[in-house]
């Protein structure tokens, strides 16, 4: 057994242990059912700091992402800005749904929902909407471990081997301690992840031979590249436009990132944080302190630095290393071939796992120079792949057991058998997980993509609970389920199910270039609005004022600010449309022309550089946002609670239907 394989295991037994110990602390703590499912409200900030970043990006973000900017150029390294659009999600409703959770005694967002529109359709479709989510989303996750493990032990194991085996001690640690063990793992995964990505970014630099053996191989890369988008661009370095009108998105000439597929593919990233795991994270804390400081400073500007800088460098680096073999034949003097070795002299597109060898070959480069940073490095990647993936599994575990078993089977259920049915809820999830995983042979990031884009459908439902008392709960329901729909038949999965019953649809993955979270929230959103319209009743309204009537009295903007509403809702607007909408056309050209490196600003090419000028942009913006608009902020007026827990109210009270 080689010393790299032998720090490797020193390393996962190390953090299996970090993490076997927390599930044990866990257990010990958690004395009642809203200890397990939301660490009794009282996660402190630092910790919900951490751990909330852990979950948002995870380890597609850590192996994933990279592959396909080695894949795609920077016209998918856009997606990078999902640093900005996932928290913006948590600025629109976190600190909202934290004082419904602690007027009311929310402990799952299938009890607020249901509540407030007094039904249980909502808490039903809710529930699938977690499930729909949690169960591909973990998949990747423990599919990317698998696979990692596979690589890095030299084929010691398995893909499916070493995956089932990191699941188990995963599934150990979070059906024991709940979700005070996943925040306190998290704690340490974030710090892993961020400190994983800068550190293979540098060995990646490194190799190519520096900053300036970079950017003089990008240079030759868009010139050599044969795929042109339509305006004779390298794909490497220009989207293809603001939009292609073609029935299939990845066909698209170019590349299918264009304008509108990258403002889509975002909205679906921003169902990362409205999925329904993360009100339960939103519940779990003390009070909204934690939210300012997590979504600008640890997220939009810590990890967006990282993406817009360290995860650029590991893809783009991978064409100098030789994992482009065409490249290299091409141009041999500007290629470090450290790779052709570890990919036995194939190019990376020909391998099994194709870009998503990209990440581990370069912690392998250092298996005999530096043996100890390989383990090291394999733990990072670990523990990116299982942060997100625990946090899934003990909320979807929570709410199968709350919003299916308590409401509708034992409603007198005590503390002790919640907590039972949440772990075996833990281990159906994982169980379920692993099965799509063994099974799926889509992309990493891609099949991440299908999960998120079900998360990004609550945006109308939240919409409705934190701000438009309006929307009623006949149009949110069928909005809801229309959206499910609409993802499914708009994805590859749908034209496979169609096929099941001889029907073949008339568009692929992605018609227009844009993204099935696009075309769910159109069939969601507009279902809800025509629906709401003619379903209106006064009583019903009343009964919703209610709850927007609290909301406007804790956490209306302060009379000196209002003035800055306009504002915002301009600066909002302006960012979106150019850092990751139609005019990121833009940035193709304005500091440089793509086809004549000798015109570029820095030396970069202009979209690296558009790219980096919005992502500063949009942390002034979160920060605007976050704290002097008071959207993340403590409230000004304590929020004192009705009751602890939800499920100590009787039926009638939660409006069951």
């Amino acid at each position: 057994m080689s010393a790299q394989v032998v720090w490797l295991f020193i390393f996962v037994i190390l953090y299996w242990s970090y993490c076997i110990y927390w599930g044990v602390r866990g257990a010990r703590l958690s004395h009642t059912a809203s200890d397990y499912f939301i660490a009794g409200r009282g996660l402190s900030l630092w910790v919900f700091v951490l751990a909330a970043t852990a979950t948002s990006f995870s380890g597609w973000t850590f192996m994933g992402h990279p592959g396909l900017i080695y894949r795609d150029g920077f016209q998918y390294a856009y997606a990078s800005f999902y640093a900005i659009t996932i928290p913006f999600t948590g600025v629109m409703f976190l600190k909202r749904q934290w004082m419904l959770g602690k007027r009311f005694g929310f402990v799952t967002p299938g009890e607020m929902l249901a509540t407030y529109f007094r039904g249980d359709t909502i808490r039903l479709l809710t529930v699938v909407i977690a499930l729909c989510f949690s169960v591909p989303y973990l998949g990747v996750q423990l599919r990317a471990s698998g696979f990692l493990f596979n690589v890095l032990t030299q084929g010691l194991f398995s893909v499916d081997v070493g995956m089932w085996l990191l699941s188990a001690v995963v599934l150990i640690y979070v059906a024991s301690g709940g979700l005070r063990a996943v925040a306190y793992v998290d704690t340490l995964q974030c710090v892993l992840l961020a400190v994983g990505i800068v550190a293979i970014g540098i060995i990646a630099v490194s190799y190519v031979g520096g900053w300036d053996r970079l950017t003089e191989g990008i240079a030759a890369l868009a010139q050599w590249d044969p795929v042109r988008t339509p305006a004779g661009y390298s794909h490497y370095i220009a989207v293809p436009g603001v939009i292609q009108f073609v029935s299939n998105g990845p066909s698209a000439e170019g590349g299918a990132w264009t304008g509108m597929m990258v403002l889509t593919y975002m909205f679906a990233l921003m169902g990362i944080q409205s999925a329904p795991a993360f009100s339960m994270w939103a519940f779990s804390n003390k009070d909204p302190a934690p939210f300012a400081p997590q979504q600008v400073w640890a997220s939009s500007f810590g990890i967006g630095l990282i993406l817009m800088v360290f995860t650029a460098m590991q893809g783009l680096g991978g064409h100098f290393l030789g994992a482009d073999r065409a490249f290299m034949e091409a141009h041999p003097e500007l290629v470090n071939d450290v790779f052709g070795p570890i990919l036995g002299n194939r190019d990376i597109m020909d391998m099994p796992g194709k870009q998503g060898y990209i990440v581990p070959a370069l912690i392998d480069l250092l298996g005999t120079t530096a043996p100890v940073l390989v383990g090291f490095l394999a733990v990072c990647a670990l523990a990116a792949m299982q942060s997100t993936g625990a946090a899934y599994m003990s909320t979807a575990g929570g709410m199968l057991t709350r919003d299916l078993l308590k409401h509708f089977v034992l409603p007198d259920a005590d503390h002790r058998t919640q907590k039972l049915w949440g772990r075996i809820g833990v281990a159906v999830i994982v169980i379920a997980a692993l099965i799509v995983a063994t099974t799926s042979q889509d992309a990493l990031v891609l099949l991440g993509g299908l999960a998120v884009a079900f998360g990004f459908q609550m945006w109308p439902a939240l919409i409705a609970v934190c701000y438009a008392p309006w929307f009623t709960r006949a149009g949110i329901t069928v909005g809801l389920f229309l959206g499910i729909l609409g993802v499914i038949f708009t994805e590859s999965i749908g034209q496979s199910v169609a096929g099941w019953f001889g029907v073949e649809l008339p568009w692929g993955r992605w018609p227009w270039t844009l993204h099935s979270a696009f075309w769910g929230l159109f069939l969601n959103l507009g279902a809800a609005m025509l629906i709401s319209a003619v379903t209106q009743n006064a009583d019903e309204f009343r009964h919703r004022m209610t709850y927007h009537d609290f909301l406007r009295e804790h956490s209306a903007v302060s009379p000196e600010k209002q003035r800055l509403v306009p504002a915002a809702w301009i600066a909002a607007l302006v960012w979106f449309f150019f850092a990751i909408g139609p005019g990121c056309v833009i940035g193709n050209t304005i500091f440089g022309n793509p086809n004549a490196p000798e015109t570029w600003l820095f030396g970069m090419p202009s979209i690296w550089t558009w790219q980096i000028l919005w992502w500063a942009l949009g942390v002034v913006m979160m920060w605007f946002l976050a704290y002097r608009m008071e959207m993340s902020t403590v409230p000004r007026k304590e929020v004192e609670a009705l009751v602890e827990d939800i499920g100590d109210v009787s039926a009638s009270a939660t409006g069951r239907a």
